[in-house]
């Protein structure tokens, strides 16, 4: 039988405005799901339902004063455990944090407060979002509603996990090389990459960066797209990258027509480690609606100097952030941590400024192929997700990887654009876990991008071998 919860977010905010559904009754069936499944997959690490008890009467007594709320009024959320949320245990996945409550919200819950949303809690993260799982030591190892023995994927995978297993309707995730793109697409779910600065992120270390971009998650596009117009347009004085966007028009999207759409297709970026199982699965499924765009092709920029500019930059935004923390407290930090930051002990000026080209250069090459096409579709991950107690696999079609980050490029080089990317879900996979496409659109092109996912996913969702996977929640009860 459907629950309230099992309702999409489009579906519950009208309900909730018409009155035929209250705030308190889906709260009610959120945590009743999150009872039921969460003791294994360990999705929600913090829970305030007290608090948004309180809120859901709050919203109703509003609604029936006839006032609106706002855009996601009575709807349920969960916030990934890197962001503050005012007198919430925030501990960022580090046992450094273990005990910290922040005093005050980061701009984006601001912002989703005034929308109307409920903070219910806090979704899983690996230390300081660092991973291509979801575990550290404070909470453990988050597992993949598919499989529990399998990792949903990181650094978002608290956050797609509650989302698979409907146990609120929209989370909020954060992205440097792939982390709402990967664990949505592992979980069966959409995860939205914005440009950088679209979504407030007053507490990056460095000045400009095209790292830790904040960003929706939903079970479908419409509701990615609704959280979005929440999260995005604020001008806030703390990210210098911060810009005014009038994102409200993103809650109410018309489907593109894919028949007007210049599309490119690659398995791989012409170099990009992917899996031979997963570009199969990328050719059978693509080949089936190929033929629906004005123009397809298969077609990519070249990738040349990418994967050694991402890891450089990378390493550049790990020392600026926890070099310090390193320094004084190793033992208590993860060695992913330690591994990522000490990696740019190495590393020379003339290496940085050498990335920076690199990443400008390759900005210049995708800008230039994206002239020519509207959409760029790749798959959303390189390989299946991997089981908790293997760990990242150290080779791909007989390669050897050098670290986890080797396997991400087909995801990383997408971060270095600056493009907006959405993750949507396309099936499962010839292992049996969730599959899934990366679309990236053109530069400022939110609007356009989730218009065509929107209209893509209807397409996808006709077919059941295409259709967004539902995992069976009785096996995890």
């Amino acid at each position: 039988m459907t629950e309230p919860c099992d309702l999409s977010a489009v579906d519950l905010r009208r309900l909730i405005g018409e009155r035929k559904l209250s705030p308190v009754e889906l709260l009610a069936s959120c945590l009743k799901r999150i009872d039921a499944v969460n003791g294994t997959v360990n999705a929600f690490v913090a829970l305030d339902a007290e608090g948004a008890l309180a809120r859901a009467r709050d919203i109703e007594a509003e609604i029936a004063r006839g006032a609106d709320p706002g855009p996601l009024a009575g709807l349920p959320i969960g916030i990934k455990d890197l962001v503050n949320v005012k007198g919430m245990r925030t501990t960022y996945g580090s046992l450094l944090f273990k005990d910290h409550v922040p005093d005050a919200d980061d701009g984006q819950i601001a912002r989703l407060r005034q929308a109307g949303a409920i903070i219910l809690g806090k979704t899983n993260t690996p230390e300081f979002g660092a991973g291509a799982n979801t575990t550290n030591r404070v909470y453990g190892a988050t597992t993949n509603p598919f499989d529990p023995a399998r990792t949903p994927g990181g650094s978002s995978g608290g956050s797609a996990a509650a989302l698979a297993c409907s146990m609120v309707p929209l989370a909020q995730g954060s992205d440097t090389g792939g982390s709402l793109r990967a664990p949505a697409t592992w979980s069966g779910v959409v995860g939205f990459r914005p440009r950088p600065g679209a979504v407030a992120h007053e507490r990056r270390a460095l000045q400009l960066t095209y790292f830790a971009v904040q960003g929706p998650m939903g079970r479908s596009v419409a509701d990615t797209a609704l959280l979005y117009s929440a999260q995005a347009g604020s001008a806030h004085a703390g990210d210098p990258m911060g810009f005014p966007l009038d994102a409200s028009g993103f809650a109410d999207l018309t489907p593109a027509g894919l028949g007007g759409l210049r599309v490119a297709f690659s398995e791989d970026l012409g170099s990009a480690p992917v899996d031979d199982g997963i570009k199969r699965v990328f050719r059978a499924r693509t080949g089936k609606f190929r033929h629906v765009f004005k123009e397809a092709r298969d077609g990519h920029p070249d990738i040349a100097g990418v994967r050694d500019a991402f890891w450089v930059l990378r390493c550049v935004y790990y020392m600026a952030n926890h070099k310090e923390r390193v320094e004084k407290h190793r033992e208590l930090l993860s060695p992913n941590i330690v591994m990522n930051t000490e990696a740019g002990y190495g590393m020379t000026l003339a290496d940085v400024a050498a990335a920076e080209v690199a990443w400008r250069q390759w900005y210049d090459r995708f800008q230039a192929f994206m002239e020519d096409v509207d959409l760029l579709i790749l798959p959303g991950n390189a390989y299946p997700p991997y089981r908790l107690d293997t760990g990242a696999p150290t080779e791909i079609n007989g390669v050897a990887m050098e670290n986890y980050m080797d396997a991400s490029l087909i995801r990383s080089a997408l971060t270095l654009t600056g493009n907006p990317v959405i993750a949507v879900p396309c099936g499962l996979d010839e292992t049996g876990a969730p599959f899934g496409f990366q679309i990236a659109g053109k530069r400022h092109g939110e609007a356009e991008l989730l218009a065509a996912a929107l209209a893509l996913e209807t397409l996808l969702n006709a077919d059941p071998e295409m259709a967004r996977p539902i995992p069976d929640l009785e096996k995890l009860q």
